[in-house]
């Protein structure tokens, strides 16, 4: 028997807060409708004062994130929310602890990503994420159980990519090309024939700049995903 369709998405954000408004917007533009009412009804809980992720993950920071995101989910779900959305990479180190804490699913980005990646033919996927999520493996284990290779920049890119994140996109400025260049080029170098962004400010350098399809966007990847898990038809999204 076929479940039915799921009615409110709730949306865990503020993590970044840009990154909650354009996952909002790639909703809103990629579904397709003729009217309001086909459009997702939707609820967003924006926290932004929510603890930084990689800080916490790294060990540079003791406050824990994981509680009020926790908060925040049962307070989606008390609002009626029947499945959720993070749209935060890095949030994923606390998936299924998360998971584990309240009674509707949530949909896995990373997995998605990964996924979306092995469909496109991709034979070795190049990761551009934070530091938290590349020191705890979120991406590389998924490759792994999806059966895909992948590879991550080395020690200097990965600096570049964090300037390009906390320097540039978080504080509302473009993204510096030969920063983000440099990163790149460590991937293209390990035979990377794709590239995901894999974290949510580097999805606003995407539409920022143009990057074209050899960049695989986890917030375009997780907006189609929650447009097909309500039913709906996704539009604009033929690259995935």
């Amino acid at each position: 028997m076929d479940r039915p369709l799921p009615k409110v998405l709730g949306i865990l954000g503020g993590l970044g807060p840009m990154a909650t408004v354009y996952f909002y917007e790639l909703l809103t533009r990629h579904t397709k409708a003729a009217r309001d009412q086909d459009h997702i009804d939707v609820i967003i809980n924006s926290r932004a004062t929510t603890p930084d992720r990689t800080a916490y993950i790294l060990g540079e920071s003791t406050q824990n994130p994981f509680d009020i995101m926790a908060e925040d989910a049962a307070r989606l779900v008390t609002f009626g929310a029947d499945v959720l959305a993070i749209p935060c990479n890095t949030a994923h180190y606390f998936y299924d602890r998360l998971n584990a804490t309240i009674p509707i699913p949530i949909l896995n980005m990373v997995e998605e990503t990964v996924r979306t990646a092995l469909r496109g033919g991709c034979r070795r996927l190049g990761v551009l994420a934070t530091t938290g999520t590349v020191q705890t493996g979120t991406y590389q284990r998924m490759c792994a159980r999806c059966g895909l290779n992948c590879a991550v920049p080395d020690e200097a890119a990965q600096q570049c990519v964090m300037e390009v994140i906390y320097r540039d996109v978080k504080q509302g400025k473009r993204a510096d090309p030969a920063a983000f260049a440099r990163a790149v080029d460590s991937l293209r170098a390990q035979g990377c024939d794709r590239v995901v962004l894999g974290c949510t400010e580097l999805s606003l350098v995407k539409r920022d700049e143009g990057l074209d399809p050899f960049y695989l966007d986890s917030m375009e990847v997780l907006a189609k995903s929650a447009i097909l898990a309500f039913g709906k038809t996704p539009v604009g999204l033929d690259e995935l």
